[in-house]
């Protein structure tokens, strides 16, 4: 190595130079902040060699300004020597070059006027001096870095003490020591924490559901389904909490909630949002205001994935007769309920209609013999259909199942003697009449 100083070869093992006495110092750790701190340090070490390079020269312009008693011009400022940097310590130290003297400090005699000295010789308890100031100045630096460095670790850590503050008292904060204090079954405490989230971000779904499985978690499915029923009357309008409820019926199995939930939203949007959840009701192939008077096929579709439906009366669930071919409607009254489900399984709303099918009543019966006289003993018959049954009365009142003095027809009766009104009526299986056909009949014996 060479010393930074004079040049000189440094042997190794050896602390100074062998030529200048310089002390060879050991190179720091790189670190920015050394750099800078030594440039400053170099700085004020060329400015004061400079300085004294200066005084120097002045006081040898008045020495010989004295020796010579007249004056001269003083010598030219020389520029300060670049300093070259040491790679033992990082620090630059100016090189002093040697430096002749101008004309004006020669004496007439030719010899140097400085006293015996070379100009820009340093001695060597001089250059101890100044090595010992710089190190002074480097080591009040590094105490002023230090402290520096102090004062910037105090501010972070009232920072990072400052956020971690806001940050436990915020909404994210909240939510965290709710998930915590319900994952190992503070109940209070997760509910008071979410309930305070909520307060703090009343439009997030997430700490409305936190608080919801606080009381699922206390088996209060009730007050859990709460929750969400008073969230969604204060802001009907947010998507997002909607979802939220439609999530917590999902979750509880409570899935035919869900199209009740949608069908009352007021926020037609929000139902657009949240399409996928909604089931649609089926529809029905026959107008239940028409009377039909034959039997009727009925067919249901619908956009959902299944169709269950009833005929006594109830309403359908997914354990319901599964439709499949279309739904024979007999003579009669017949009420058909049915519900769509979608691919998620919810079902809609029960679609409620009663169809009639009444088959045409026969007219009025034909009977036989028709009104009359008659001398002898007469058979009288009436003609029944198939599915009918007759009723007559002889006495002029209407004749029917109820009649109290009516009775059945099961085959041909003789004719009364003297003056009699036969009335009968036809009765289908429903118990409908027919018109009712009537006879005067007057049979007088023969002598």
């Amino acid at each position: 190595m060479k010393c930074m100083n004079c040049g000189t070869q440094i042997p190794d093992g050896r602390v100074r130079c062998p030529r200048c006495g310089q002390e060879v110092q050991i190179v720091p750790d790189y670190n920015p902040l050394d750099e800078m701190l030594t440039a400053q340090v170099k700085g004020a070490v060329s400015e004061t060699l400079r300085i004294d390079l200066e005084n120097r020269k002045k006081g040898q312009y008045a020495a010989k300004r004295n020796r010579t008693g007249r004056e001269d011009a003083p010598p030219k400022r020389q520029p300060s020597p670049r300093p070259r940097r040491q790679e033992q310590t990082g620090l630059s130290v100016p090189r002093m070059e040697r430096s002749t003297q101008g004309k004006s400090g020669q004496a007439k005699n030719g010899h140097s006027q400085n006293n015996g000295q070379k100009t820009g010789h340093i001695s060597p308890e001089e250059r101890e001096r100044r090595r010992r100031q710089a190190e002074k100045k480097r080591m009040k630096a590094k105490r002023r870095r230090r402290k520096l460095l102090l004062l910037m670790g105090t501010f972070v850590a009232i920072c990072v003490a400052v956020g971690y503050m806001f940050y436990q008292n915020s909404y994210a904060g909240l939510m965290k020591k709710g998930n915590e204090a319900l994952k190992s079954g503070e109940y209070m405490d997760a509910a008071e924490y979410f309930e305070k989230a909520i307060s703090k971000g009343p439009k997030r779904s997430d700490a409305y559901s936190g608080l919801s499985k606080v009381y699922l978690a206390q088996d209060d499915l009730e007050k859990a389904e709460e929750v969400f029923r008073n969230a969604i009357a204060g802001k009907s309008s947010n998507t997002e909490i909607y979802r939220a409820a439609v999530q917590f019926y999902l979750d509880t199995d409570q899935v035919e909630k869900v199209t009740t939930l949608l069908e009352e939203c007021p926020d037609k949007s929000i139902v657009e949002a949240l399409d996928e959840f909604v089931s649609r009701e089926p529809k029905f192939s026959l107008d239940d205001k028409t009377e039909y008077d034959d039997i009727q096929a009925l067919e249901l579709s619908g956009s959902g994935k299944e169709i269950y439906y009833t005929t006594d009366g109830t309403d359908p669930t997914t354990s319901s007769t599964l439709y499949t071919e279309p739904i024979r409607l007999e003579e009669g009254e017949t009420e058909v309920r049915a519900i769509s489900v979608n691919a998620k399984g919810i079902p809609s709303l029960v679609v409620k209609k009663t169809y009639t099918v009444a088959f045409p009543i026969e007219d009025a019966p034909s009977v036989t013999p028709s009104t009359g006289q008659y001398e002898d003993e007469q058979m009288i018959e009436v003609v029944v259909p198939d599915n009918y049954e007759a009723y007559y009365t002889t006495d002029g009142s209407d004749p029917g199942p109820n009649a109290p003095t009516g009775q059945k027809y099961t085959g041909p009766i003789p004719m009364p003697k003297g003056n009699t009104i036969f009335s009968v009526v036809l009765a289908d299986q429903k118990g409908r009449l027919s018109d009712v056909t009537k006879r005067n009949y007057e049979r007088v014996d023969s002598e």
